[in-house]
């Protein structure tokens, strides 16, 4: 980010929070329908309610933007999911299945992150795609560490890696945040077919002495 845009987004930073969401979540909306490519700035000010040179302003280009609210989404589930590890439950399942209820409530509060999180995962365009993958890697150390590590690996059969169960789960809870889109599936709905699911792993991946 060059310091043009640094400064534009100081003056996005200076809004009140609520002007700050509001233009988040219109954006969010924009970019989550149509995708990085096709998300015109004109939309996006039009959504927002606000003239596009006022995003111009607030954030110098679309690409800015764009990684500004993936950093914003970003940013409200660690809020939620990151502060509270220290006290989850030893389980990787429970653990896996806490953070997944708090990334839903959070979603539930933030309709448009939905649609928004999950048109990145399917985001090709050039400009941004390299970008998206670093971050992604990213993601991946904090779900690491957040689901990995202090939970009793012991439970697991022998030759179990919970790191590819938990990059199965992982893709597995992206298709049912797609399939939501397609749907306007409820969240609880989702919510009991990923515990469904995680449940059938566990019967089959933990060793017998802790399935009681």
């Amino acid at each position: 980010m060059g310091a043009e845009e640094v400064m534009a987004m100081d003056k996005f930073i200076a809004l009140p929070q609520v002007r700050q969401d509001h233009i988040a979540a219109a954006a969010m909306k924009v970019f989550g329908a149509v995708g990085y490519k096709k998300a015109y700035v004109s939309d996006i000010a039009a959504a927002a309610g606000i003239s596009k040179a006022l995003i111009f302003h607030y954030f110098g280009n679309k690409k800015t933007l764009y990684f500004y609210l993936i950093e914003y989404t970003g940013k409200i589930m660690m809020a939620e999911v990151w502060e509270n590890r220290e006290t989850a439950n030893a389980d990787f399942f429970e653990k896996v299945v806490d953070a997944t209820k708090k990334k839903l409530a959070i979603m539930n509060r933030y309709p448009a992150m939905t649609g928004f999180l999950a048109s990145i995962f399917y985001e090709n365009d050039p400009e941004v795609a390299e970008q998206i993958k670093t971050l992604f890697s990213q993601g991946g150390e904090i779900r690491h560490q957040i689901t990995i590590e202090g939970s009793d690996k012991r439970k697991f059969k022998d030759g179990v890696d919970p790191e590819l169960v938990l990059d199965i789960l992982v893709k597995y809870a992206e298709g049912l945040v797609g399939s939501r889109l397609d749907s306007i599936r409820p969240m609880d709905e989702i919510m009991l077919e990923f515990t469904r699911c995680l449940n059938m792993l566990k019967s089959n991946l933990y060793k017998e002495e802790f399935l009681t």
